[in-house]
């Protein structure tokens, strides 16, 4: 009887073996990845811009009159859309009234120049007096002139007709209307403010002491809550505000940001405050910060992770300086690094 307990105790404990020396095996996560690179990069300092429009106008009556029709606030026009019309009967009756001006120098002018070719015909005869024909002579060239004033006049009525419809200077939206239909307006009175939509830049003031740092044509980084991009300085006003010691930037923004920023909005430009130096650097998504330090997983030729501590420095855009036990070339974890453990498998995805 004690033989068999033995053997049944000694069963049991082959039988329990493989599961207490077993070493349990975590399954293999899947990350991406992205190469540990050398490259430029200049310690930046982020300050705040305003998102404004190329073309932002008020638009003005061109002459007096009353407003027939004004479009509504909010509307989207192109370039060429009628804007504002407006009440042209008493242009249209000094058109015609000027119309009949010009008909009545035209024959005045026509009977004297048959007067004077008249005139000239008689003097070669020497039956004419010579202070006639010049009499006659100065008639003729002052009605000539007469004539050319009338139709300059007729001119600026006409031109005054044309800008009693003002046109969309541009694609855009119209964002304020100040008058309403049926109101005298006298010329150069405000009416509507207008906004191109499309074409977006970005106005900085940046403290003088990063004046050298920056050249015109130069790709600075922007950023907002929700979009993130490149663009290029167009302008650089190198006047500094006495006050505020600081001059102006002006950056255009690439055509797909308009879809993500509005004029008026604030964002956040990287101005670089150093010279740039080579350096190590990693993608910003490979860092997980901690208060015990920083640190990536680099994911060796066996596709396992190692816990590899660094200290960060000075990033640009997507990338960020680092030093470390890295090398160029080395793979770095930039998505799912935050669940891996030392030593872990891991899958690479595309």
């Amino acid at each position: 009887m004690k033989r068999f307990n033995t053997l049944l105790i000694l069963i049991g404990l082959w039988g329990l073996a493989p599961q207490t020396m077993a070493e349990p095996q975590a399954p293999a996560s899947p990350v991406k990845v992205e190469q540990v690179k050398q490259t430029d990069l200049a310690p930046t300092a982020r300050l705040l811009g305003t998102v404004y429009s190329r073309n932002n106008v008020m638009l003005t009556a061109g002459v007096n009159g009353q407003l027939t029709w004004i479009v509504e606030p909010g509307t989207l026009v192109s370039k060429g859309d009628t804007l504002v019309t407006m009440d042209t009967f008493p242009l249209e009756l000094a058109q015609l009234e000027q119309q009949a001006q010009i008909k009545r120098a035209e024959i005045n002018l026509r009977y004297l120049k048959r007067e004077l070719e008249r005139l000239v015909t008689l003097q070669a005869q020497n039956n004419a007096a010579e202070y006639q024909l010049d009499e006659n002579r100065s008639k003729y060239e002052l009605a000539n002139a007469d004539l050319e004033i009338a139709r300059l006049k007729l001119k600026q009525i006409n031109d005054q007709l044309e800008r009693a419809q003002i046109e969309a200077p541009f694609d855009g939206v119209i964002t304020e209307r100040l008058v309403r239909e049926g109101t005298d307006v006298n010329r150069s009175d405000a009416l509507l403010r207008m906004m191109d939509t499309e074409h977006l830049e970005v106005h900085l003031h940046v403290p003088v002491k990063y004046l050298s740092k920056i050249s015109r044509g130069e790709p600075l980084t922007i950023s907002s809550e929700h979009h993130l991009t490149q663009a290029s300085i167009r302008a650089v006003i190198p006047a500094a505000d006495p006050r505020s010691q600081t001059f102006e930037l002006r950056m255009t923004l690439p055509p797909e940001s308009v879809q993500y920023l509005t004029a008026g909005e604030l964002v956040k430009v990287a101005i670089p405050v150093q010279q740039s130096r080579q350096t190590l650097a990693v993608h910003r998504d490979a860092l997980i910060l901690r208060r015990q330090g920083s640190y990536v997983m680099k994911i060796d030729d066996n596709n396992v992770a190692h816990k590899t501590r660094v200290v960060v420095g000075a990033g640009q855009g997507d990338w960020v300086a680092i030093e470390g036990e890295l090398a160029v070339g080395d793979r770095v974890a930039i998505r799912g690094a935050e669940r891996l453990r030392d030593g872990q498998r891991v899958v690479v995805q595309g």
